[in-house]
């Protein structure tokens, strides 16, 4: 039976065309994301580290900022992704919450700030925003449109495989965007079937469907009560971290311990979690739960002995930013990200200035529905943007004006690429056909 190519030519386009802003920003935050935690090391010199052979114990580390901070508590401990970064501790006091910038090679607080690039990154690209889970499945429908997208775009395309040098240079601006898309379109098919399957597999996992949420993510275990309890107060600051990380490396060879989540009260065990000779994996496929008071292991799971399901689970977040690899794969999976943010733009702006030429010809103008949608969602995003900003992450005023700054300026730059240039251009070619 012969494939009819016009319907895969029409369902490539309608993705890429109807859901053209939203996927667009899909693709790009998650791009940035990639290389958030450089971000923060380009622009936030407080992050910055200089390698070393002996990191310091974490006792001394919780020492000092307990000293900074007394009345602060302790929320989360992220061990430092690459060699030149701090660690990042969360802290919340009276008036916020904090993201602490900890030397892990020599224990001192070297800044803060209420708001990283790689936790602004990571939220638009997880939930833009958008509570509810409303954002989290916006997000993740597209696994399946990306896929739907390269699936449709590979059945139209006679012989991709085959023009992997080709680009069609002196024959206009439209033959040489169209050109472009199927040349980066081709080098992408790798990293889009990557991140396409992954972001299938979130949704899976969000869903729980087969259960796949239930098996791959196991429970803390609880713990009984001790006897007395009065002494306990702000437990998080008594705990002995160097024991605890000590306790956690004998019972899995060869771990690094990377993230603590200390006790929220004595009924919670100290969770840590981190990497082992297991490669590919993310921390989480290592864990070990403490007890605050007596330091018994509780629970450990081990990622050697873990199933296929909680490997696959494992797997999905270091292929899904690429930084299984260091930074050289987070460069690579960045220009490739690059790469398919750059097809939704260059089929946009070829099918808008075949668009407007048509309209122009005809004299008509005609507005799609979808348009509106894509500026509604984009609308409840960056209302919603805002409101996380102030309330959860109490940013500070200069901190909104460069955001505000950078959304304008992205704004006023679409608008003169995508509607004012394009007509100008549509304009000199039927001026220059009459």
């Amino acid at each position: 039976m012969k494939l009819n190519k016009k319907i895969f030519f029409r369902i490539h386009s309608w993705i890429g065309i109807k859901l053209s802003i939203l996927f667009f920003i899909v693709c790009f935050s998650g791009t940035l994301a990639t290389l958030s935690h450089e971000m923060d090391w380009l622009f936030n010199p407080a992050i910055r580290v200089t390698p070393s052979e002996e990191h310091v114990e974490k006792n001394i580390i919780v020492k000092n900022i307990k000293q900074a901070y007394p009345e602060g508590t302790l929320e989360f401990w992220t061990g430092a992704s690459a060699p030149y970064l701090c660690d990042i501790v969360y802290l919340k006091t009276k008036e916020r919450r904090w993201y602490l910038f900890v030397n892990p090679y020599t224990g001192e607080v070297q800044g803060k700030t209420a708001l990283t690039f790689q936790r602004f990154f990571r939220d638009l690209h997880y939930f833009l925003f958008i509570p509810f889970q409303i954002g989290h499945f916006t997000v993740l429908i597209f696994g399946f449109l990306l896929f739907i997208s390269l699936g449709t775009a590979l059945l139209f395309y006679k012989k991709w495989y085959r023009k992997l040098f080709e680009l069609k240079l002196g024959k206009g601006k439209v033959v040489l965007f169209r050109s472009i898309h199927r040349l980066v379109g081709v080098w992408s098919v790798p990293f889009t079937i990557l991140f396409s399957i992954t972001g299938i597999w979130y949704f899976l996992e969000r869903t729980n469907t087969a259960s796949i949420s239930e098996i791959a993510n196991t429970s803390t275990p609880k713990l009984e009560t001790p006897i007395d309890t009065t002494h306990f107060k702000n437990l998080a600051y008594t705990i002995n971290y160097t024991k605890a990380v000590h306790i956690a490396k004998s019972h899995i060879p060869n771990l690094s311990v990377k993230d603590i989540l200390p006790p929220l009260n004595v009924n919670t065990p100290i969770y840590l979690t981190g990497i082992s000779d297991i490669p590919l994996v993310r921390n989480r496929a290592n864990r070990v739960y403490i007890h605050p008071i007596t330091y018994e292991v509780i629970k450990v799971q081990k990622a050697k002995e873990s199933n296929t399901i909680t490997w696959l689970n494992d797997i999905a977040d270091p292929l899904h930013f690429g930084y299984w690899g260091g930074l050289i794969t987070k460069i690579i999976w960045f220009f490739a990200g690059l790469g398919i943010s750059g097809l939704v733009l260059t089929g946009i702006w070829i099918s808008l200035k075949r668009k407007v030429k048509s309209e122009k010809q005809k004299k008509v103008q005609r507005m799609g529905t979808w348009k509106y949608v894509n500026w509604t969602v984009c609308a409840v995003m960056i209302s919603f943007m805002y409101y996380f900003l102030i309330a959860r992450y109490n940013v500070s005023i200069a901190v909104i004006i460069c955001i505000t700054f950078f959304i304008i300026t992205l704004a006023l730059f679409t608008w003169y690429i995508f509607d004012y240039k394009i007509k100008h251009i549509v304009h000199k070619e039927l001026a220059g056909s009459i």
